[in-house]
């Protein structure tokens, strides 16, 4: 027991943690205590540049989520022109409609009776096929959201998570808008929500543990390689230090006696491990990996993952396992959010491990598409006009 004078920080700073191999028992690993390990961040264009792709289509749906929750999904062009700032449109509402003419249609009507018409948005077929195709998708892949939201609550402690923070984080991991509403009491084997109505009063509570659930990414990759190779293979990261990155030999020391550690789950009960263990910080890893994996591009904001802390028992310095484990993990800083990244997801600037859930974006950057395309096509048609009327003046 340590005295009340002297806190677990300071032991840990003067003493190194021994730790047993899985691989051999009689094999002591001497870990280095994690307060003492610093990684200087490095950039990584490629996967910055994969957050930089999407963000017309984010400006796009960002619109569309604001029209589509107004009152009968309508609104006066002149109302959305004032939310130009929270919305992060840098062009006027009417330079942004045009360039997106797949997305509504402009038409007119008076905001009050015995008022003067003015311009309305409405949604456009085109847009509303889309989220017609948008419901068929999730009721397809209904089994495997309503597992992600079981591994969400079965990593959690008490198996319990805020109602709120789950409607926050939705589109992370491709949750449909309703889910609250129609899935959950849908699959009440697996869910209850208890707590009482206001913000930060509802909670969703895990009803029955699915064993199968219960299984990492990390853990099924362990399983299917065993079936393949016939050899029993040791649940472990796939790490790997991006091209031209290397770690200081303190570091990489550690870095190979922390990948000897046993594997911790995610849905182990870690409740009686110390907070500043190597174990703990094998677990962190273990829960951030896993859902940044669940996550849809596999990547989520680091200040949405920490409204988290609480339910996955991250501590308040849980952005550093990013940079310290910079072989799994990356951390962007486009747009000037932190945003982590799992590093075995991608290949250069493209997304190789997608969620069958991602057919919904695929179609929503289609319709883009063919709106900027008919755009460019306008614009061109219209420059050849003007030209040819310019040429006629002056014959």
């Amino acid at each position: 027991m340590l005295s009340k004078s002297r806190t677990i920080s300071s032991y840990l700073h003067s003493h190194t943690a021994t730790l047993t191999s899985h691989a051999n028992p009689e094999i002591h690993l001497q870990i280095k205590p994690i307060s003492s390990l610093k990684v200087v961040w490095r950039k990584d264009s490629k996967l910055d540049q994969t957050i930089e792709n999407d963000k017309p289509y984010k400006l796009c749906a960002r619109v569309v989520k604001e029209v589509l929750n107004e009152p009968g999904q309508k609104i006066p062009l002149r109302y959305l022109e004032k939310r130009r700032e929270r919305l992060r449109l840098r062009t006027k509402a009417t330079t942004f409609i045009g360039k997106n003419p797949g997305l509504f249609e402009v038409y007119y009507d008076r905001i009050k009776p015995k008022t003067e018409k003015v311009q309305f948005l409405r949604v456009s077929d085109r847009l509303r096929e889309f989220l017609e195709e948008e419901k068929r998708i999730n009721v397809e892949n209904e089994g495997l959201i309503v597992s992600k939201l079981c591994k969400l609550l079965m990593m959690a402690k008490n198996k319990v998570v805020s109602a709120d923070k789950l409607v926050d984080v939705k589109r992370e991991f491709g949750f449909p808008n309703d889910f609250m509403v129609n899935l959950v009491p849908k699959y009440s084997q697996y869910f209850r929500l208890v707590g009482g109505s206001g913000e930060g009063k509802s909670f969703l509570e895990l009803v029955d543990w699915n064993p199968e659930f219960a299984k990492s990414v990390i853990e099924r990759r362990a399983e299917e390689e065993s079936c393949l190779t016939g050899i029993r293979v040791r649940p472990n990261f796939d790490y790997k230090l991006p091209q031209g990155f290397v770690l200081k030999k303190e570091m990489r020391e550690w870095v190979r006696d922390w990948m000897e550690m046993d594997y911790i789950s995610p849905y182990e009960d870690v409740s009686k491990l110390d907070q500043a263990s190597p174990e703990m910080e094998k677990r962190t890893v273990g829960v951030f990996h896993e859902l940044l994996s669940l996550s849809l591009l596999k990547r989520m904001p680091v200040p949405i993952l920490g409204k988290f802390c609480d339910e996955y028992r991250f501590s308040n310095a849980f952005p550093n396992v990013f940079t310290r484990h910079s072989g799994l993990f990356y951390v962007s800083q486009k747009g000037g959010i932190k945003t982590a990244v799992l590093r075995e997801a991608y290949k250069d600037d493209q997304l190789i491990d997608r969620d069958p859930l991602l057919q919904i974006k695929d179609k929503f950057v289609k319709l883009l598409e063919e709106g900027w395309r008919e755009s460019t096509q306008q614009l061109r048609l219209q420059r050849e006009e003007v030209k040819g009327m310019a040429v006629r003046n002056e014959e």
